[in-house]
């Protein structure tokens, strides 16, 4: 399959939220300390605790941080409390948007979502208006790089556990159930395949194209969102332009 991956859309989203490390790793510890509160502290027992930890270390975030973080959440160190919350909506030009948040102060969140779609032309809707166009998916990301077997990789990750191997220009997507990531990420990188990311995410069925006109608003809607230190996710329908910075 050639062009672009379905993830290139999500990591175009995520990159500039990405950009300050601190920022990633206030959202991150945020999703650990839910993940720790609903799960327990141990990653052994708690899949989604295990992707975190794995995320957290893909983004370079030290192993004294991601301990502290999880002994917080825990209790060791104090309490932590963040509500998880989701809102869907309509960006311009009819294309659908779904932010996921963890706040401890929802009036806020609400509040400083809302501006975020109303300022660049785009609504809330009620609750499911738009997820029933998204899959949860678990996804690894592993790029083409010199050397790498398409063939014994869809072999290697069928074993461990994957659902299904989708193959493109820059990099292979290995999809598998949203619990199964981090577990089959880890027998993937035992077999010495080496992944951009690793991760349980909302994948639309479809894709939307947006003028020039309508892509910069929806841009500088997505960068207002993700500046928001409550938002943890956005997921969206949008075929986004290339990055002149993408590796």
């Amino acid at each position: 399959m050639s062009g672009h991956s379905k993830w290139h859309n999500i990591q175009n989203t995520k990159g500039k939220a990405d950009a300050a490390r601190s920022k990633t790793f206030t959202k991150i510890s945020r999703e650990i300390a839910v993940a720790v509160k609903l799960g327990g502290s141990n990653p052994a027992s708690n899949a989604k605790l295990a992707s975190l930890i794995a995320k957290a270390k893909q983004n370079n975030i030290p192993n004294d941080n991601i301990e502290r973080t999880i002994k917080k959440a825990s209790g060791e160190l104090g309490s932590v409390n963040y509500e998880s919350c989701t809102y869907e909506g309509y960006g311009v030009g009819g294309s659908a948007v779904i932010v996921e948040c963890l706040t401890d102060n929802k009036n806020r969140t609400a509040g400083d979502v809302r501006h975020a779609f109303d300022k660049f032309g785009g609504s809330l809707g009620a609750t499911g208006c738009v997820s029933y166009l998204f899959q949860r998916k678990g996804v690894i990301v592993i790029p083409r790089v010199e050397g790498l077997d398409s063939d014994m990789l869809m072999l290697d990750a069928l074993d461990a556990g994957a659902v299904d191997v989708q193959e493109y220009d820059d990099e292979v997507e290995v999809i598998t159930q949203p619990n199964d990531v981090a577990e089959v990420n880890e027998k993937l990188e035992k077999a010495g395949y080496k992944s951009f990311s690793a991760e349980a995410c909302l994948v639309p069925d479809n894709y939307v194209d947006l003028d020039d006109t309508k892509m910069a608003t929806f841009m500088r809607m997505l960068d207002m969102l993700n500046d928001s230190d409550d938002v943890q996710e956005v997921y969206h329908n949008v075929n986004l332009p290339e990055s002149d910075d993408e590796e």
